[in-house]
């Protein structure tokens, strides 16, 4: 009965509310309606009043600004104050513009390296800062011998060592460097020349390769320029050596290159074309028949590096068989053992039968004594073990040679096939070229067609050479 009752009073309450509500509802709507025309008339007159409050503003804001004007205006000390301020304020945004991208180049100059060297002996601070004790042995140093470690023949021998002479006398004297062109097959010393070259002189060096100039594109020619212009900020003299330039000197008028190539190739033409107190360019190339006539004519020494003789390569044997074998026979942890033999004859017979080889292939065939040795069982150096290993890189040298001789002369040869047993060329020309360089006039004379690349078919001879310097076959061959 109570919970009935409860329910009932519930039910009651809660029509009361509805029907409150409803009352409320409808009597707010009914005032809404009757007052809608006073609201409608406070808007307007809101928005009138927001409107002239606007419109005074700007009334007054105009007149303020005008008057000042004017008074500034008439003001002859207030505008001439202005102008000067405007134009200092100008002034110091433009100079902290210019000023701060010349200090970037300032820095970029000293403290960075180009993008196109690839290896530098030139100390930078972040180096300095990385390396103290290795920076300070550099500064240290004392001038080394043009020829340590460089085995040449006596002829040139004497030629470079006359050119390391005469430049160490104009960095000491403050005079102008020459340009210098080695030229010769792949791996007979020009690289490790140059290096020698300035160390011995006193100089920095920075070695490039002409391959990284052409993917360069369109920032071929900045880069250039900022190249020579690190080059001219050096304090001790630059050596700027460029390996493989005909990769990047090729003749623009019948070699096929771009745009930004020939930008480029002009760009080095004109800093070339300058000889300077700052530094000097050092080329070397394989073939330097291909460069551009512009390069040849500012070329001042020509160098030929050839593949080592007997002798040469007697040298260079024992040369990399001490510092391969035999010092690491002798020094450090882990010690290479050496079989007993006779070492003396043993490095007179390799010489012997590595015939046609470079400098370095014979300093490859060193390093394989060692890995051979290394990887041995006992880690000991036999006669037998050096034997397999020069009979395979005799066999890989020949190797080579088939595949020079398919692709034909004037291919890029690296190394005369006269070294070869049972292999003979019987291609010769008749040659007439007024560009060789005699002092008697233009050479007309049977040359043989492999000339361009040093070989010569028949037994090895001396070679004769024209008055400016051009090598030719020797007499007594055979003429077709």
């Amino acid at each position: 009965m109570r919970r009935a009752t409860v329910e009932r009073e519930m039910e009651l309450r809660h029509k009361n509310e509805m029907l409150r509500v409803e009352t409320e509802a409808r009597a707010r709507a009914k005032a809404e309606r009757e007052n809608a025309d006073i609201i409608r008339e406070q808007i307007r007159l809101k928005a009138s009043e927001h409107r002239q409050t606007v419109l005074e503003s700007i009334r007054t804001a105009g007149t303020l600004f005008g008057e000042g004007f004017r008074a500034f205006v008439t003001d002859r000390d207030k505008v001439t104050a202005t102008v000067a301020g405007l134009t200092l304020l100008a002034v110091g945004v433009y100079s902290a513009k210019n000023a701060t991208a010349v200090t970037g180049r300032f820095i970029e100059a000293r403290l960075g390296k180009p993008s196109l060297v690839r290896e530098t002996s030139r100390i930078t601070v972040l180096e300095a800062l990385r390396h103290p004790i290795q920076v300070s042995r550099r500064l240290l140093s004392r001038p080394q011998d043009v020829l340590e470690g460089v085995v040449l023949s006596p002829s040139l021998e004497a030629r470079v060592r006359d050119i390391a002479i005469a430049t160490r006398n104009t960095k000491k004297n403050r005079g102008l460097y020459r340009h210098i062109l080695l030229y010769g097959p792949p791996g007979t010393g020009k690289t490790l020349f140059a290096k020698k070259l300035a160390l011995h002189s006193g100089m920095d060096y920075a070695i490039m390769t002409g391959g990284d100039v052409a993917p360069m594109g369109r920032e071929g020619v900045t880069a250039m320029h900022k190249l020579f212009d690190w080059a001219n900020t050096s304090r001790r003299g630059l050596l700027l050596f460029m390996d493989e330039a005909d990769a990047f000197l090729r003749k623009r008028a019948t070699e096929e290159i771009s745009k930004d190539l020939r930008a480029t190739l002009n760009a080095f033409l004109y800093h070339m074309g300058q000889h300077s107190n700052k530094f000097m360019l050092v080329l070397a190339s394989n073939l330097p028949e291909q460069f551009d006539c512009a390069i040849n004519s500012r070329i001042d020494v020509m160098v030929h590096f050839d593949l080592p003789q007997q002798e040469e390569r007697e040298r260079l044997v024992r040369l990399h068989f001490d510092n391969c074998v035999l010092k690491p026979a002798t020094e450090g942890k882990r010690r290479l053992k050496l079989a007993q033999f006779d070492y003396g004859r043993k490095c007179s017979e390799v010489a012997r039968l590595t015939e046609g080889m470079s400098g370095r292939e014979i300093a490859q065939l060193a390093v394989s004594w060692q890995a051979t040795a290394y990887a041995s069982k006992d880690g000991v150096l036999t006669e037998a073990m050096m034997d397999a290993c020069v009979q395979d890189a005799v066999q890989q040298y020949r190797q080579k040679m088939r595949w020079l001789k398919a692709e034909g002369p004037g291919r890029g040869v690296e190394h005369p096939l006269s070294g070869v047993q049972g292999e003979t060329l019987t291609s010769w020309s008749l040659a007439t070229d007024p560009s060789y360089p005699c002092l008697a006039g233009p050479c007309t004379f049977r040359i043989c067609s492999w000339m361009g690349t040093g070989l010569c078919p028949g037994p090895l001879s001396p070679r004769m050479s024209c008055g400016g310097g051009r090598p030719f076959c020797p007499p007594g061959h055979p003429l077709l």
